[in-house]
């Protein structure tokens, strides 16, 4: 009698140039932390004919992927009925695009659908200026008219991006294949309460 083949096993987390590919969750969309727009800045909906600015936005913001002319319709173009209502473009009042963040969405996250932050980027000469937290309160507040939660993937290099996320209340998925060992390495980069609970 032929024996079933066994199941393969989990692949690792994938590395790259930024890091180890990671996941984070946010359970429920309660307490969405709350910081306003500064003055002089405002977020407007995309068009799918923004690519090409969603596109500048991310070549400046960067440092560690080349990004092609068609990333955006790799990555949205799936849905593009949806765009205008779930991926969103941060300009100043004379209207200059400094930044971008997706509300978006994935079906079958855990065997669920959840929200997704997704695409998160601001240009370099607009940083420090507590834009990042800002665009987090609108996509989550946007989210929360579909999604009972919330999920988004990072990399572990890009640490001020991950302490954001935690600070919005999203946790490490642990349950990924080689996601704790890679999580100690962010923690032993990153001091936060949330990491020295779980880890």
């Amino acid at each position: 009698m032929t024996q079933p083949t066994p199941p393969a096993a989990p692949a690792p987390p994938l590395m790259g140039p930024a890091g180890y590919s990671i996941d984070m969750v946010r359970e429920h969309m309660r307490d969405i932390p709350q910081f306003p727009l500064p003055v002089g800045f405002a977020m407007r909906a995309m068009t799918p004919s923004d690519g090409g600015t969603w596109v500048d936005i991310w070549r400046d913001a960067e440092p560690y992927f080349q990004i092609a002319d068609d990333t955006f319709s790799k990555e949205f173009g799936s849905d593009p009925q949806v765009i205008g209502r779930r991926c969103f473009l941060l300009q100043t009042d004379a209207g200059e695009p400094v930044g971008t963040v997706s509300a978006w969405y994935d079906r079958a996250y855990r065997g669920m659908g959840y929200g997704r932050i997704h695409w998160v980027a601001i240009r370099r000469a607009c940083g420090g200026r507590g834009l990042g937290k800002a665009m987090m309160t609108f996509a989550l507040n946007a989210l929360a008219q579909w999604h009972d939660r919330a999920m988004l993937n990072t990399q572990s290099k890009r640490l001020n991006a991950v302490k954001i996320y935690l600070d919005f209340g999203f946790i490490p998925n642990l349950d990924l294949p080689g996601a704790p060992g890679v999580w100690r390495e962010v923690a032993a980069n990153l001091k936060h309460p949330v990491l020295a609970s779980l880890l």
